[in-house]
C-alpha cells in the first residue's frame, strides 16, 4: 500500500493478523468404512440427484425470467443516482489529511487488522496521531473506515491498520427524573393465639 502525507509518498506492505494466527485452528474430516475421505455434495430438491462440488452456482434474471449477464447490471444508491466506483486502497495513492480521535476509532467496530510492514521515516511522520482514511480491499462501490496508528511492541515502534464498520449510536437524553415515594406497608400484628384449624 501507498501512503501520502504532504508531499512525501510511503510504501507499505500489509500484513493481516488473523484468529488462526493468533489462536489456531482446528480441521474435522470424515472418512467412510474404507478409510477414504468423504466428500460434501449437494441434492436437488427431490433428494434423488445428487450434485457435486462446483455443480451449483448464482444467476441473475430478470422479472419475465430472462439470463441477466452481471456486467448488464448498474449500481445505484437508494436515492436512485449511479454510484461512483472506488479504487482499491492496494491500487491508489492513500492520502493521509485527516486524523482522527480516539472516541472516533471506538465508535467502530473493527473488522480486520493489518501490521504494516513500514520504513522508519512513516512511523516517524504518524507519530502518535490517528489517521483515518476510507478504505476498500477491493475496487468497490462501498468504503469502510479505517484507522492507522502506530503502538509499541516489544520495545519497538510498529505500525498498524485497523478497519471496521461504524456504529449508529442512537443517544438517549437525561429527562427529569422523578422521585418514587417509598409505600409503607403496614406490617401485619403477629398473633400469638394458636389454630387449630390449620391442622
Amino acid at each position: 500500500m501507498t501512503f501520502k502525507i504532504g508531499e512525501i509518498a510511503y510504501n507499505a506492505e500489509p500484513m493481516k493478523i488473523d484468529r488462526k494466527k493468533l489462536y489456531g485452528w482446528s480441521e474435522i474430516h470424515a472418512f467412510d468404512d474404507d478409510g477414504n475421505e468423504c466428500v460434501m455434495v449437494s441434492t436437488d430438491a427431490s433428494g434423488t440427484i445428487i450434485i457435486p462440488k462446483g455443480g451449483m452456482a448464482l444467476g441473475i434474471v430478470s422479472n419475465d425470467g430472462k439470463w441477466v449477464e452481471r456486467s448488464a447490471l448498474k449500481t445505484v444508491k437508494a436515492d436512485g443516482s449511479e454510484a461512483v466506483l472506488v479504487a482499491s486502497s492496494y491500487n491508489s495513492m492513500n492520502v493521509l489529511d485527516s486524523k482522527a480521535t480516539e472516541e472516533e476509532l471506538l465508535d467502530c467496530s473493527i473488522t480486520a487488522c493489518y501490521h504494516l510492514k513500514a520504513s522508519d521515516e512513516l512511523i516517524a511522520a504518524i507519530g502518535n496521531d490517528i489517521y483515518k482514511l476510507e478504505y476498500c480491499y477491493r475496487d468497490s462501490y462501498e468504503t469502510s473506515p479505517a484507522f492507522l496508528l502506530t503502538s509499541v511492541i516489544d520495545g519497538k515502534k510498529e505500525l498498524f491498520l485497523m478497519v471496521g464498520t461504524r456504529n449508529n449510536f442512537e443517544y438517549i437524553g437525561l429527562s427529569e427524573l422523578s422521585v418514587v415515594e417509598d409505600i409503607e406497608t403496614e406490617e401485619e400484628e403477629e398473633s400469638d393465639e394458636f389454630d387449630f384449624g390449620m391442622f
